[in-house]
């Protein structure tokens, strides 16, 4: 889905012209960027979370000629998903990973107790 069909979807929904469909997207999205360039996160609950991440400065090797290069420290935004999200992604995955956190399974000390 790109953003033409994103603004279609939303305005179908909810009985917006695709216009005003649009600025809604268009404002969402600024508002995200403006907090994340800020250095701020934007968090939202089941979804997931916007944040700016620091890369360090590092040596690097230039693939073509072999030779050493610096690589300058960077800003990046860095979006890790939600539990919800990630839940609807692969259902399996999170009924796996629920069922380790309730201890469904056997732990390990009693594994390797009854293998004693």
């Amino acid at each position: 889905m790109n953003k033409a069909e994103l603004i279609e979807h939303l305005a179908g929904q909810h009985a917006l012209t695709k216009a005003e469909a649009g600025r809604v997207v268009h404002t969402l999205l600024d508002a995200i960027v403006t907090t994340v360039k800020k250095g701020g996160a934007v968090v939202i609950p089941g979804f997931g979370s916007f944040k700016q991440h620091a890369r360090a400065a590092r040596n690097g090797v230039n693939p073509s000629t072999g030779a050493k290069i610096k690589i300058a420290a960077a800003k990046l935004p860095k979006f890790t998903a939600g539990t919800a999200f990630k839940a609807a992604v692969d259902p399996k995955a999170a009924a796996r990973k629920l069922a380790k956190a309730s201890g469904a399974g056997p732990s390990k000390k009693a594994v390797k107790a009854k293998k004693a």
